[in-house]
C-alpha cells in the first residue's frame, strides 16, 4: 500500500476538512488485494479496475422488520419525513431507473419501498438515490432521525461488490447482505435486468 494509494483514498473517502465531509467508506491495506479484479474483454476505461473506481452516485437504505407493524410504520413514518425534508413526494421523484444503475448527473429521488427480502437484502428496506453533491445533508439528517432504525449507505461505482461490502457504512445493527446477486463489477457497470 503505498503512500500515492494512501493519499488517493484519503481524498476520494470523503476524508476532507475543506467541505466538511466524513468517510463513507471502509477501506484497510488487508483489502486493497481483495478490490483487484479481472475486466471483461474489451473493456478499455481508462480506470479499469475497481480498485480505485470512480464514484458516480450513493444510496441511503433504511432496514426494518415488515413483520412488526409498530416496526413497519414507524419505518415508513422516517421514510416520510425524508421524502418532506428533501422535497422527493410525487411521481416525478420515484427513481426512474434500476437500482443498480451509477446514473451520474441524476437527480436525488426515492425507489419503491421493498416489504420482503430483495437485491441483496435479507428483510424489508426502502432507499433513496443521493447524488454526491447532496450526500452531506442527506446523510447526516437520517443519521441523526433514524431513531430505532438501521441505516445503511454505500456508494454506487458499478463495482458493486465492493461498494456494497467495503465501501459502506451502517449506522445501528449491521445487518449481513447477499453479495452474490451483483453481476457488475467493473466501474461505470450497469446491472442489466
Amino acid at each position: 500500500f503505498s503512500f500515492l494509494e494512501f493519499l488517493y483514498f484519503f481524498v476520494s473517502s470523503g476524508i476532507n476538512a475543506e467541505y466538511g465531509v466524513t468517510a463513507v467508506a471502509h477501506y484497510s491495506s488487508y483489502d486493497y488485494e481483495a478490490m483487484k479484479l479481472q475486466m471483461p474483454p474489451g473493456f478499455s476505461g481508462k480506470n479499469e479496475s475497481c480498485e480505485f473506481a470512480p464514484i458516480y452516485s450513493y444510496h441511503i437504505h433504511v432496514l426494518f422488520w415488515s413483520s412488526s407493524a409498530n416496526h413497519t410504520a414507524g419505518a415508513l413514518q422516517l421514510r416520510n419525513q425524508f421524502i418532506e425534508k428533501f422535497d422527493l413526494g410525487g411521481p416525478d421523484k420515484n427513481c426512474t431507473f434500476s437500482p443498480g444503475d451509477t446514473a451520474p448527473g441524476a437527480a436525488m429521488c426515492k425507489f419503491p419501498v421493498s416489504m420482503g427480502p430483495c437485491g441483496p437484502f435479507l428483510t424489508a428496506e426502502y432507499s433513496f438515490f443521493i447524488p454526491p453533491q447532496n450526500l452531506t445533508e442527506t446523510s447526516e439528517w437520517i443519521l441523526q432521525h433514524r431513531g430505532i432504525y438501521d441505516v445503511y449507505i454505500h456508494p454506487n461505482s458499478g463495482c458493486e461488490t465492493n461498494d456494497h461490502t467495503k465501501w459502506y457504512t451502517f449506522s445501528g445493527t449491521k445487518w449481513e447482505i447477499d453479495a452474490s446477486v451483483f453481476s457488475c463489477d467493473y466501474p461505470g457497470c450497469i446491472p442489466q435486468s
